[in-house]
């Protein structure tokens, strides 16, 4: 026991010298010693605190305090401890202060015990957080050990409910946020949900509103008081508004109680004060306690609601006593004596009071019947739909529904809704009253606006039952006189003047309030005696109802209806224009709702072409709201208006604007005739053709539905109607359309020059499409109609336009250029003419009157064409002169004219004069117009084009300025871009060429000429096989009067057939050539190359006797050019054709004349040594000659003319074979054995010439020649591997083969040569249909001659050259039924088709 004790006494000294480890030690000793030693752990604890071991000096703390609980030392260490670690062991120092306290409780030392509190709930204040700072509070709350022991001596419950208060607002403010910021970033997430979600359950989660309450409870400062009072009360509306509607209940009646409290007080807090007022479902405002309503008022006179509720108190629809209160509190709190507030400042206060509190639903309830009082039915109708809002809100926030205060706000709605914009919302305030009066069956604010409706509606009888069943509830004048006013419109004028003078002598004289209802039933008086007797005499009689009128203005001067009447008065009986005027403006200034002084005011103004008065006229009506009835009335709408606007906006070109009014009048009148021509027009003028034919076809519905006598004159939408078939490019509907109206109105000029320009446009449009000579009978007529209106309108400027353009038709059709009327337009342009008009440019073109005379008398420079082009200069010379007025057309004709300049170059009539010898006489002639029509328009870029154009030859420089002018102002234009890119093309600038090309397929990829550009380039440039395609391309795009790509297609397409390696060519590939140079032929006939080109084609297609009789005719040209000039080269040129027409007779079969014109051919051509086809003249001739005579039985002669044509073609390999069958067919031995030496020779020479080998295999088998046989069938054998055959010498050599293998069948075995050579053939060639064929032949296996079909089917075009011949015999040979009537179908000439189908 010593030992201890001493080694305790040796850790107090040890401590006390600073010697903490050696404390330890003898700590630790005498715990071995005495584990339960108290101080030993006391000690053991502060030397490891001295030194931080602060958990092992917490250990030795706690085994101190289990030993001795009661003994603060321990915990005084403890509580030590844990001061040094600051807010890590706050916690555990709550627990260790508690015992402590606790420990000084026991030996009531509350000094101590006060000290421990204090140090501890500052220490949590200071270095704790808010939970701990609150945790530390809690213990001093009453009922606890603590309150008990130190009350006086610590914080008032108070205070600390406050500091707690205090604490957990800000908590719950924090969480609050940082929950809304944390779910608002989730998908799908919406912030008013999230925000509700997150208060909802912080808010119940909530000890608030119970601090609040203990704060009420213990504080003795009735500030603080009221001031939790209202934060609790705060706090639960709150609550309340995010609780869902099952848990309002109770928490509404916890508002509501605590509200009523503050306003029993008359505590100003307004929250309570509005939970008090707008939560009483009252059914009128009279029955809120007034006494609230005034204390509301001077409580908060800077409040909306109490700005309301003032005006409200003052006002003439407040049936309590005015609000007249002693004094108002000025700023400073002092009073001051009020003033009674005028109408104006009552409303200005009343409406500022609205803006101030928007979400209250009272004071809009307020507003909206205040409106209704001042008949300001718009206001009333905005205002009472924000109270629905408010009271919708209001009601989702109580939970209460409210059924009073809605219905009351309904009932404004409807009523306000009855009289704005009628009948426009009349549906739906029928709704709200019919939704009323299911729970209101008497309510006569409901009844009498049904009643008003059905009045609108003209359904009367139910009109007058709803009114009446409203009197019954209310007496009221207003609907007694209402009620009377709907009899009068069922037409019983004399009862309903009876009761009106009743309603008359109940009004009081001097009433201002009734002013307005005594002018109407003063008014209605009135028009119950004009409709009782609608004489002219007793309408014009100032006594009767005129006399009421004028009493109705004395009412009130601003009454509306009664200045319409007096308007009609004044216009119908009393013939003074000025005072109706004056009255129906008067009217319709006072109210939009006076439809017919609206139409009167409208008609009036269109008689004098106000139009801007006219539409403002028509679009208040149209604002007005009372043109179109609601669903289901009796009542007729009214379309005027809108159909007004649209003539207005069609006057002004907005189309589209006046489309939208005609269409809004024809849905209120569906047959309104003029409505749908107005809407037709609008869509003519506004490009939507399809929608104006519809409409305008509507309106000639219409006409054969209304009288005619109502509708007046009809031809204007016939006339529209050709217009647009005229866009829509429907032309001769369009023509029938113009020629119907001109058969009523003959001397029509805007119709007359319509059908001329449309006859030429067709003309045009028929050029472009192919159809010449529809072209020309479109012209015929038209020069008809420009023979008529001459003679009676020979000074428009459309008129020569149009003739010159019927008189250009025939230099793009020169086809038909004989039948050009010359006589009929030399009359039209010497009608009533002045020389000086056709001398316009004659100094550029020396073309004037006496010159176009003297060339029609010599039928000079180009005969017909010439005189064409001519005619149609000097027509647009005289439009010129038409036009001095106008800038913009007189433009336009100098553009006309300098293409016409230009077409006469084109024509080739550049002619020597006597000043000059200059080719570009046309040309000059043509800058100078276009640069006079740049002078006038110069922001036009096809003037700039055209100039382009025309000086491209002459001065590049200043093309190309022109062609980037041009450009410059319209970009987009593939045209100029197109003519850049020749330009560039020409002037040998090949990069800038294929950039402007490039541009213009752009631009415009359907610009044909654009192709053809870059096809040119790529010619340029040497690649015919892309040039080809883009010329191709170009042709199927194009106009059928684009002649350069029809010149072009058919040059690359004949160019391509020359220089493939054999002769075959499919029809199909040739159609279109053909077509493109037929064409050619119809628009340029004199350019006999391309006739010569297009026999050529025709030849290769088989059509050898149209192609003969192009070539006869070319040959008969030529010789009379011959004859006229004697050229060596036109002489070369009919020798050529020659030989050419000798062959196309040949292949037409006849032998003889195409020998004679052989031989011509052949004579012409001895001599001629400078030509470059004399060769291919020669040898033509010798080959047609050859075969000619052949066929004609001349072997001989037939030889010596191949020997010929050996000679000029260097021993030919085709030639050969002619030779050699001739020769074989001559039957000698000695012609047989020189055929095959010159095989022999031609395969030496050409080792490769398939027609040799084919020919000489033949001929061996026929010869029976075995051992020659075996070395040409191995040559053969070797030709089918080649892929450069044709399928013709495919299958010949696949027969060949066949042939041979049946006939010699030593090097196969007997049975199966034939099968093993057809074998072979389909082995080295699967995708060919003639070994297939063969080998079914040979078979009787149906799989070869499926795979026949099948692979005939791949290689028939356009996919492959296969005819129509081997079509037939392959499908024949699947002996089917279906398989032997394609067979048919595709060669009913051939008997194997038929064959098959005969055997099954």
């Amino acid at each position: 026991m010593s030992a201890v004790k001493s080694a305790l006494r040796a850790a107090k000294a040890a401590l006390d010298a600073h010697q903490y480890e050696l404390a330890i030690e003898n700590a630790n000793r005498v715990l071995q010693e005495d584990p339960r030693n108290y101080h030993a752990n006391v000690f053991l604890g502060l030397a490891f605190e001295k030194q931080h071991r602060n958990d092992d000096s917490e250990r030795a703390y706690r085994a101190a305090t289990v030993l001795k609980e009661g003994d603060p030392l321990a915990w005084q260490g403890l509580i030590a401890l844990y001061e040094q670690q600051g807010a890590r062991k706050l916690d555990e120092y709550h627990d260790a202060a508690s015992h402590l306290a606790s420990v000084f409780i026991a030996v009531d030392d509350k000094t101590k015990c006060q000290t421990v509190v204090d140090e501890y709930t500052d220490f949590a204040r200071k270095c704790g957080s808010r939970a701990q700072y609150r945790h530390s509070l809690e213990m001093l709350l009453p009922g606890g050990q603590l309150y008990d022991y130190l009350e006086g001596r610590i914080l008032h419950p108070a205070y600390t409910y406050t500091k707690i208060s205090e604490i957990v607002e800000q908590d719950e403010t924090e969480k609050i946020n940082y929950e809304i910021g944390q779910r608002r970033t989730r998908l799908g997430a919406k912030i008013d949900q999230v925000t509700a979600d997150v208060k909802r359950e912080v808010l119940q989660a909530s000890d608030l509103e119970t601090i609040y309450q203990h704060i009420i409870d213990w504080t003795d400062d009735d500030g603080m008081r009221r001031s939790y009072e209202e934060k609790l009360l705060q706090h639960a509306y709150d609550t309340l508004v995010v609780l869902p509607s099952p848990q309002k209940a109770s928490k509404r009646e916890q508002v509501v109680r605590l509200a009523q409290g503050f306003v029993i007080l008359k505590h100003p807090f307004i929250l309570a004060w509005r939970i008090t007022l707008e939560w009483k479902d009252v059914e009128r405002i009279e029955e809120l306690d007034v006494g609230l309503l005034r204390e509301y008022a001077d409580f908060f006179p800077e409040d909306g609601l109490a700005k309301v509720l003032r005006g409200y108190l003052e006002s003439e629809v407040s049936t309590c006593p005015p609000y007249a209160p002693d004094y108002d509190r000025d700023d400073e709190g002092q009073g001051t004596r009020s003033s009674v507030m005028t109408a104006e400042d009552r409303l200005i206060l009343m409406t500022d009071g609205v803006d101030d509190t928007p979400a209250s639903a009272l004071a809009l309830r307020i507003m909206g019947e205040y409106y209704l009082y001042l008949e300001e039915y718009e206001s009333a109708v905005k205002t009472a739909r924000k109270a629905q809002r408010e009271l919708a809100i209001g009601s989702r926030i109580s939970g209460l529904p409210l059924i009073n205060i809605s219905d009351a706000v309904n009932i404004i709605l409807g009523t306000a809704m009855v009289h704005y914009q009628a009948p426009r919302h009349h549906p739906e305030a029928t709704s709200l009253f019919e939704n009323i009066l299911t729970r209101k069956v008497t309510n006569s604010a409901a009844l009498i606006g049904i009643g008003l409706i059905l009045e609108e509606r003209e359904e009367l009888e139910k009109a007058v039952d709803f009114l009446e069943r409203a009197l019954q509830q209310a007496p009221s004048t207003r609907v007694k006189a209402e009620s009377a006013w709907c009899r009068a419109l069922s037409g019983d004028y004399e009862t309903s003047i009876v009761e009106l003078e009743e309603c008359l002598s109940q009004l009081e004289t001097n009433d201002s309030r009734t002013k307005t209802l005594k002018a109407q039933i003063l008014y209605r008086i009135g028009m119950c005696i004009w409709n009782m007797d609608t004489s002219k005499s007793s309408r014009k009689d100032r006594n009767k109802a005129y006399a009421r009128f004028i009493s109705s203005l004395q009412a009130d001067m601003s009454f509306a209806p009664a200045y319409t009447s007096l308007g009609i008065y004044y216009t119908d009986y009393a013939r003074d224009k000025g005072r109706a005027r004056k009255c129906f403006q008067k009217a319709f200034e006072l109210s939009s709702s006076e439809v017919v002084a609206a139409e009167r005011l409208a008609q009036s103004f269109a008689k004098t072409s106000e139009w801007d008065l006219v539409e403002v006229v028509a679009q208040r009506v149209v604002e007005s709201g009372r043109l179109r009835p609601p669903p289901g009335s009796k009542k007729q709408g009214i379309s005027w208006p809108f159909a007004a606007l649209g003539v207005v906006q069609l006057n002004v070109q907005d189309y589209s604007s006046s489309i939208v009014s005609f269409q809004s009048a024809l849905r209120i009148s569906p047959k309104d005739y003029y409505s749908w021509v107005g809407l037709g027009e609008s869509y003519h003028n506004s490009g939507r053709y399809i929608a104006a034919t519809r409409a305008f076809e509507q309106a000639q519905k219409l006409e054969k539905e209304i009288d005619a006598k109502v509708l007046g004159d009809t031809w204007f939408s016939k006339y529209m109607l050709a217009n647009v078939k005229r866009e829509l490019g429907e032309f001769q509907e369009a023509i029938d359309g113009y020629k119907e109206v001109l058969a009523s109105r003959t001397k029509e000029y805007g119709v007359s020059i319509a059908s001329l320009q449309t006859m030429i446009e067709a003309a045009w449009q028929d050029i472009e499409l192919g159809f010449f000579g529809r072209a020309i009978d479109n012209i015929r007529e038209a020069l008809k109609t420009a023979e008529d209106l001459v003679t009676w309108r020979n000074n428009a400027f459309n008129l020569w336009k149009s003739i010159g353009d019927l008189c250009s038709v025939y230099t793009y059709v020169q086809s038909y250029i004989a039948e050009f009327p010359l006589q009929a337009v030399v009359e039209l342009l010497n009608y009533d003419f002045d020389l000086e008009t056709y001398s316009l440019l004659a100094d550029f073109d020396h073309l004037d009157w006496a010159a176009f005379e003297s060339s029609a008398a010599g039928k000079e420079a180009g005969s017909l064409v010439g005189l064409s082009s001519y005619t149609a200069i000097l027509a647009y010379k005289r439009a010129i002169s038409c036009c001095v007025n106008d800038a913009h057309a007189r433009a336009v004709a100098w553009y006309n004219l300098g293409w016409a300049e230009h077409r006469a170059h084109i024509c080739h009539l550049g002619r020597a004069t006597d000043n000059s010898n200059d080719e570009f006489t046309y040309i000059k002639a043509s800058v100078q117009c276009f640069k006079r029509a740049i002078e006038l328009e110069s922001g036009n870029s096809e003037f700039w084009n055209s100039l382009g154009i025309v000086t491209s030859q002459l001065n590049p420089k200043v093309a190309q300025h022109a062609f980037v002018r041009s450009l410059f102002i319209n970009d987009k234009n593939a045209r100029t871009w197109t003519n850049l890119g020749v330009f560039y093309l020409v002037e040998g600038d090949t990069q800038l060429a294929s950039e402007a090309f490039t541009r213009a397929q752009s631009s415009d990829p359907e610009h044909a000429q654009a192709w053809l550009g870059q096809g040119l380039l790529a010619a340029h440039l040497g690649e015919s096989s892309e040039a080809r395609n883009l010329f191709a391309h170009a042709f199927e795009i194009a106009s059928a009067s684009a002649t350069q790509i029809q010149r072009s297609y058919a040059c690359s397409t004949l160019d391509h057939l020359l220089s493939l390696p054999n002769t075959s060519s499919s029809t199909a590939s040739l159609l279109q050539p053909v077509l493109a140079l037929r064409r050619l032929e119809k628009q340029s006939s004199a350019d006999l190359s391309f006739t010569h080109i297009c026999c050529l084609l025709q030849e290769r297609m088989g059509d050898h006797a149209e192609a003969s009789k192009k070539l006869s005719a070319i040959c008969s040209i030529l010789e009379a050019e011959y004859e006229t000039s004697e050229s060596v080269e036109t002489l070369a040129r009919f020798a050529n054709v020659k030989a050419d027409l000798s062959r196309s007779l040949f292949a037409e079969g006849k032998y003889e004349s195409a020998a004679e014109n052989a031989e011509t051919a052949l004579d012409l051509s001895v001599d001629d040594e400078t030509t470059n086809m004399r060769q291919r003249t020669r040898l033509t001739a010798h080959t047609s000659a050859g075969l000619s005579n052949y066929y004609l039985g001349s072997f001989d002669r037939s030889i010596e003319a191949f020997q010929a044509a050996l000679e000029e073609s260097q021993e030919d390999a085709d030639l050969v074979c002619l030779l050699s069958q001739v020769l074989w067919a001559k039957g000698g031995e000695n012609e047989r054995e020189v055929a095959f030496q010159q095989l022999f020779s031609c395969i030496e020479r050409h080792p490769g010439h398939v027609g040799t080998i084919l020919l000489l295999g033949s001929m061996l088998v026929l010869h029976d020649d075995h051992d020659t046989i075996e070395a040409v069938s191995e040559d053969l054998r070797a030709l089918r591997i080649q892929d450069d055959l044709t399928p013709q010498q495919r299958k010949q050599l696949t027969q060949l083969l066949s042939v041979i293998a049946t006939l010699y069948p030593e090097g196969y075995g007997r049975s199966m040569a034939p099968t093993s050579e057809a074998t072979a053939s389909v082995m080295l060639g699967p995708s060919d249909p003639y070994g297939w064929s063969q080998l079914s032949d040979i078979t009787d296996e149906p799989h070869p001659a499926e795979m026949a079909v099948l692979t005939a089917i791949r290689k028939a075009p356009p996919r492959g050259e296969l005819d129509a011949e081997d079509l037939c015999k392959i499908y024949a040979g699947t002996h089917r039924g279906e398989d032997a009537q394609r067979s048919i179908m595709f060669a009913p000439w051939k008997v194997s088709g038929w064959r098959t189908l005969s055997q099954l």
